[in-house]
């Protein structure tokens, strides 16, 4: 196995899916506070005011808040090098318009940072997760003003100096390209068109997207220049989630559009990231939706001097494109009415499993950018069974087994590839659907959909396998 001295293994939460404790500490609300749970039948209600009547599963998730300590030792008996977390920006400013920061919330990451160092464990901190504040969408409609670049360089600033020393590696948006999707107007981009409340079928403005997208764009920018400023010896990079295709058939049509919605979907973003300007698809992507950005005066500038050092990205699942409507569909991460690929087997939840395509994208990826690449995102959403105290997991441990194989066979291919921190690496709230029931951990959470359950924490047959895996780095996977 081809994995380098260093290598940085580990494992992957975020803030408003793992920590809970929304109300305490001065923590304000965020847009993930005011989502209702759901399932695969019914989608996540997205309200304007907590409900008396609806349950909203990110307010408690699996009370990292209060487990912080007990967590951290379990992930340093599995090995981690690094630990890849978000910080709720509404913990550090409750409605993001504050003159100061939350000192009690400031505090309680410096506790976590400082239980992490105890163990020699790295945190990789991702500074907005699809946890931003309620307000900004109530008072500004999220990124769709420009307001929020301030806003967030502010709280970002912040970060980097009361954490100098402690972080090295951060992250300034998860998935953000999620942006170019209609599903990211709230959860990423805090935008709440009309009467919106089904989180799947949200109305949606293009426009307003893509322009609230670029604003998130420009804040990147100015946050890594920022933090290069601050800290020289930190690294930040981008975060993008994978959503890669295959053309269905050789009919150059579909190879066509395949080729298209994998600029859309995956390199607009990135390019802006890595690239440091707009690719040169974007102005005909612009045309054919009647987009119309609005740039200032230098943001070309500020692009091209806030070039990410590395580039991350999530990784689960691939399927296929084609103009062809008679083709199955079936699920995927992000993406509705994908296309089944015949080769590949599905999770329960109807995610293909390829782990050829994590090598395909990592020497696309690689070929493109030439940056150090970086897998924080990658795992198997399955229905865990207690029996007799214990969880067996041999569908997981196969499922992260042949991803490490592949990602092994793209160092060989000649890949800068710096770490790997598989999602959900302790039993987390589903993004999506707003389940425990989904789960992706190698530590188990007893919590339920409804958030009922004793929260004790038990270690499933694939916290010893990746134990083994991370003593070996890499070598050991059987």
């Amino acid at each position: 196995m081809a994995f380098k001295d260093g290598f940085l293994w580990g494992g992957a939460t975020a803030a408003n899916q793992y920590e809970g404790g929304w109300n305490e500490g001065g923590k304000g609300e965020s847009v993930a506070d005011h989502l209702s749970s759901g399932n695969v039948s019914h989608p996540r209600l997205i309200t304007k005011t907590i409900e008396d009547d609806l349950y909203y599963p990110n307010h408690i998730a699996s009370d990292f808040f209060h487990h912080y300590k007990e967590d951290i030792a379990l992930f340093a008996e599995m090995g981690f090098k690094v630990f890849r977390m978000s910080i709720a920006w509404t913990r550090i400013f409750p409605t993001g318009e504050e003159l100061e920061p939350n000192e009690e919330g400031l505090k309680f990451y410096d506790d976590v940072f400082d239980e992490l160092k105890k163990y020699g464990i790295e945190p990789l901190v991702t500074i907005s997760h699809y946890e931003m504040p309620f307000a900004l969408t109530e008072k500004y409609n999220g990124w769709a003003s420009r307001k929020l670049v301030d806003l967030y360089l502010k709280y970002a600033t912040t970060l980097f100096e009361r954490y100098k020393g402690k972080v090295k590696y951060w992250l300034t948006f998860n998935e953000i390209n999620c942006g170019c999707l209609s599903l990211g107007n709230y959860m990423s981009l805090g935008i709440l068109n009309g009467q919106t409340r089904d989180f799947t079928n949200q109305e949606d403005d293009v426009q307003l997207r893509y322009q609230g997208l670029h604003h998130q764009f420009i804040a990147s920018a100015l946050a890594v220049e920022a933090c290069h400023n601050i800290d020289p010896d930190a690294k930040v990079g981008c975060m993008i989630a994978m959503m890669p295709s295959y053309a269905y058939t050789c009919n150059p049509i579909d190879v066509l559009g395949n080729q298209k919605n994998m600029r859309t979907l995956n390199y607009y973003c990135g390019d802006v990231q890595v690239r440091g300007k707009y690719p040169s698809f974007s102005k005909r992507l612009w045309n054919e939706l009647g987009v119309e950005l609005e740039m200032q005066p230098g943001d070309e500038e500020i692009l091209m001097n806030g070039k990410v050092d590395f580039f991350s990205f999530s990784y689960y699942q691939t399927s296929c494109f084609t103009e062809d409507d008679s083709v199955d569909s079936t699920s995927a991460n992000l993406i509705a009415n994908a296309k089944r690929n015949p080769y590949l087997k599905e999770s329960a939840w109807g995610w293909q499993i390829d782990p050829n395509g994590l090598r395909v994208t990592l020497n696309e990826l690689y070929d493109r950018y030439e940056i150090p690449l970086m897998v924080v995102e990658n795992g198997l959403g399955a229905y865990d069974t207690v029996e007799s105290g214990q969880i067996h997991d041999p569908y997981r441990i196969e499922y992260l087994r042949e991803h490490i194989k592949a990602m092994s066979e793209a160092i060989d291919d000649g890949v800068d590839l710096m770490g790997y921190t598989p999602w959900g690496c302790i039993d987390i709230v589903s993004a999506s659907t707003g389940e425990m029931a989904k789960r992706y951990g190698m530590i188990y959470v007893d919590s339920n959909d409804n958030g009922e359950g004793s929260f004790a924490r038990m270690k499933k047959d694939s916290f010893y396998w990746y134990k083994k895996v991370i003593e070996s780095n890499g070598k050991d996977i059987d």
